[in-house]
């Protein structure tokens, strides 16, 4: 399949649904009122997708690939805050290993990405 907008990327796809469960989890309890940490975590998987789709207008595939270096890092970035959340007892182990997962999920993809693009221009 011929990606022609950042939604039709698997990538930001599964970006997407990290973002949703991150505000889910966030949402509520304790969690929800430690406003630093809750917003750092959303932020960091909103970046995740917000990367992707910036980076598919980029203009090249030197920049997207730079974006999508970015993406993957906060994808890493949500995954160190996950232990912050399962320490503080906002999460627990499941909510983590689903989150932490996704977030695996969606660097995979995205080191995919980053290798077809090096690959179509070899």
């Amino acid at each position: 399949m011929k990606i022609e907008r950042f939604e039709d990327a698997k990538a930001w796809q599964i970006a997407r649904e990290l973002t949703k469960l991150v505000y889910e989890v966030t949402s509520s309890g304790a969690f929800a009122r430690d406003f630093r940490l809750k917003d750092q975590i959303r932020d960091a998987a909103g970046s995740v997708m917000h990367n992707i789709a910036e980076g598919f207008d980029a203009g090249s595939d030197a920049e997207f690939i730079r974006f999508l270096r970015y993406s993957r890092r906060s994808a890493s970035e949500v995954q160190s805050q996950l232990y912050i959340t399962l320490d503080q007892m906002y999460i627990n182990a499941d909510q983590f290993r689903l989150i932490y997962d996704k977030a695996t999920e969606a660097k995979k993809l995205v080191n995919g990405f980053i290798g077809y693009l090096h690959r179509s221009h070899s």
